[in-house]
């Protein structure tokens, strides 16, 4: 009788253990499936240097541009563009991270306020700490003449407000690049609810990944396509090219950064979620 009791809890516990490593496993498939966080070893190019297609009209924020990754062909070019954004919410860029020897992603992010961006100077408003574009005033887009290009004959919310402008064009933070930390502020904006890109923002990202001459490796940091007046509108007369590749980064002694840099909290967390992405699409390969 006792032996078969405990035969029975024996069973009962491996279907246990099994159900759990189950269930654990579906966790990593699921958020493998909706992590963002990329890492790469190699540091992005510095920002081009171009000029901002004019604004298209009310409601439209502007989102700068960027060097996304791609396995297969390094860093591509996703050209900056105007996006009608969600009343009410403004746009935290994406920006590069380099920690324990890697170059992580942190993904932009739409909020009440802005956030954390590496400190780097994506122009336009976003000169390294918070936006200077624009600003929201009830239901309506209020822009900054003297920062963002815009016609008063088609937009007639706008106010002057001089703004200093940083010509630094390094694309990431950390040693060899923008060694900014967020403040408290940026830090509680971060936690704020926020949404995540939106849908013509990540297919304007995709088409930017189809599209061989926004390769790094083809324009050697200098794009033919470097903004765009509308997601995915990459011909025409609001097509602006780049007039000059940025300055180049100063080389990144990796053993000694990797030895006294300190990683801020969300360079931590894109670590993890990139580390977790890469373990879970090796086990799907298996």
């Amino acid at each position: 009788m006792k032996r078969s009791i405990r035969k029975l809890l024996s069973g009962l516990v491996l279907g246990v253990l099994m159900l759990s490593v189950s269930v654990l496993s579906l966790s990593t498939a699921s958020s493998a499936q909706i992590g963002i966080g990329i890492s790469v070893r190699i540091g992005p190019p510095a920002l081009p240097v171009y000029a901002q297609p004019i604004c298209p009209g009310p409601g439209y924020l502007w989102t700068p541009g960027y060097w996304a990754w791609n396995d297969d062909g390094g860093y591509y070019w996703v050209p900056g563009t105007w996006v009608v954004a969600p009343v009410g919410m403004l746009w935290t860029p994406g920006y590069w991270g380099f920690a324990g020897g890697f170059y992580g992603w942190h993904a932009g992010y739409w909020g009440p306020h802005v956030g954390f961006y590496g400190g780097i100077n994506y122009g336009f408003g976003y000169g390294g700490v918070g936006f200077a574009g624009g600003e929201w005033r009830g239901g309506a887009f209020f822009y900054n003449r003297a920062v963002v290009n815009v016609n008063v004959t088609n937009v007639t919310n706008v106010y002057s407000r001089t703004v200093i402008v940083n010509n630094t064009h390094v694309a990431f933070n950390g040693p060899g690049g923008i060694e900014a930390r967020p403040t408290p502020q940026e830090d509680a904006f971060g936690r704020e609810p926020h949404s995540a890109a939106l849908a013509a923002q990540t297919e304007h990202e995709h088409a930017a990944s189809q599209n061989r001459q926004l390769f790094a490796s083809e324009n050697h940091g200098r794009p033919a396509i470097a903004a765009t007046a509308k997601p995915g509108e990459f011909n025409g007369a609001h097509v602006e090219r780049a007039s000059a590749a940025g300055q180049e980064a100063r080389p990144v002694n990796h053993e000694a950064a990797n030895r006294d840099y300190k990683p801020s909290k969300q360079a931590k967390q894109a670590q993890k979620k990139a580390e977790k992405q890469a373990k879970a699409e090796r086990e799907e390969h298996r």
